[in-house]
């Protein structure tokens, strides 16, 4: 006998089957795609030896790849640190108890999130480049961080403020109780709760600062698509080049995925054998603090 879900009714014997057939179909589907574009691609000779070739040589991966992936890297890198460090600054400030604050962080990051990256990235590169605000060498770098940052920190302060506010009210309520101070109550109660709440959003959103790194082409910054389809140009083989750009974002994406699962799962583990700090034994003034998980 089946056992019903919380959410929903269990299927019976005719919807299991009907499920069954249903996913049976949309396989088909995906198989037939993948087969059409497979011999798309090999009408056209996408899949010689001769276009694959070069991909052996190791010239062709210092000369192309490795930089490419070398600038993609160093720009993602630089850029989801200090988006997840001004995107919690401002999604501190987004609750803060001065009305003022409030509304200057409210206003910068609602800004920031309606201007396009891409239009940023252009307009940063054009500034730095007339009043020569960064060297000649890390103009495009400079220009494709600081759009990264601006944008993503407005999107993870919203991140932030949403996962703050998920958590139980009484936590902060007890907690200005025992005469904690705000700074106390987000450093030792709700941030490190919020923080594995947070951190599929976080990563979903680390992603796409990896992915619009490839934006940093149309301003001339060498990262991985710009270095593939320069490859491309050169051993006249762009299809199998950008095939090949696109394992390696895949991979990066998969790492980058696994890593903060891998994360997130011990911050759980922690959190459930008592590795986040007890309320019970948090000390305020000399007295001793009251259970806050309640």
């Amino acid at each position: 006998m089946s056992s019903a879900s919380v959410l929903f009714d269990a299927p019976g014997p005719r919807a299991r089957v009907r499920h069954w057939i249903y996913s049976g179909l949309v396989l088909v589907a995906v198989l037939a795609a993948g087969w059409w574009l497979y011999d798309a691609f090999a009408a056209k000779g996408q899949f010689t030896a001769a276009k694959w070739k070069p991909f052996l040589e190791a010239g062709v991966w210092e000369t192309y790849l490795l930089p490419g992936l070398k600038g993609t890297l160093t720009a993602a890198a630089i850029s989801i640190v200090f988006a997840l460090l001004f995107g919690m600054i401002f999604g501190i400030l987004r609750m803060s108890d001065h009305r003022w604050v409030r509304w200057v962080a409210g206003a910068i990051v609602e800004l920031a999130r309606a201007i396009p990256v891409l239009i940023l990235m252009i307009f940063l590169f054009a500034l730095f480049g007339d009043y020569k605000l960064f060297p000649a060498d890390n103009l495009a770098l400079a220009a494709v961080v600081i759009a990264l940052v601006v944008y993503n920190a407005s999107v993870i302060a919203e991140i932030v403020r949403a996962g703050i506010r998920s958590l139980p009210k009484g936590q902060s309520e007890a907690a200005v109780a025992l005469g904690m101070r705000k700074g106390q109550l987000m450093r030792l109660i709700l941030l490190p709760q919020a923080v594995t709440a947070m951190l599929p959003a976080l990563v979903s959103q680390m992603v796409v600062v990896l992915k619009d790194t490839a934006l940093g082409y149309q301003i001339t910054y060498v990262e991985l698509v710009r270095a593939g389809q320069q490859e491309g140009a050169s051993q006249q083989n762009t299809i199998p080049a950008l095939m090949v750009v696109a394992i390696i974002m895949i991979s990066l994406n998969l790492v980058l995925t696994g890593v903060a699962t891998a994360l997130e799962k011990r911050l759980r583990n922690r959190k459930k054998g008592g590795g986040l700090v007890d309320p019970a034994t948090v000390v305020v003034d000399g007295a001793p603090g009251l259970d806050l998980s309640k």
